[in-house]
């Protein structure tokens, strides 16, 4: 069974930063093909924040971009987001992802508010 772990959520002040981590905590995971950033709020679904594929092709919601970088180290098997300029509305549960040829594998969740 292929876990998951974020860590780096909290909360942060409009116009800090916060940078979140994933990495694999237990299980043997395939070859990663991609790994991404996803959040959702309380009823709402759950939408993509970054995403970056095995050679390094990173793509970003349009709310992001110019703010959110998503670096990813391959060797560790772990995936960053690193958010500058957070606005109040990025307030979510972010959760990471690695899709393998095996399927997909979810991180639980850390929360991320931002509020004066």
């Amino acid at each position: 069974q292929v876990q998951l772990v974020e860590s780096g959520g909290g909360l942060a002040q409009p116009g800090g930063s916060l940078r979140l981590s994933c990495a694999v905590a237990s299980g043997g995971v395939p070859s990663i093909n991609t790994m991404g950033w996803y959040r959702q709020a309380t009823g709402k679904q759950r939408e993509v924040v970054a995403v970056i594929t095995s050679s390094g092709m990173a793509n970003y919601a349009d709310s992001v971009k110019g703010r959110f970088t998503i670096p990813r180290d391959n060797a560790k098997n772990t995936v960053h987001v690193q958010m500058n300029n957070l606005k109040p509305e990025d307030t979510d549960v972010y959760y990471c992802a690695f899709t393998t040829v095996g399927g997909r594998y979810w991180g639980q969740g850390t929360q991320v508010t931002v509020s004066s």
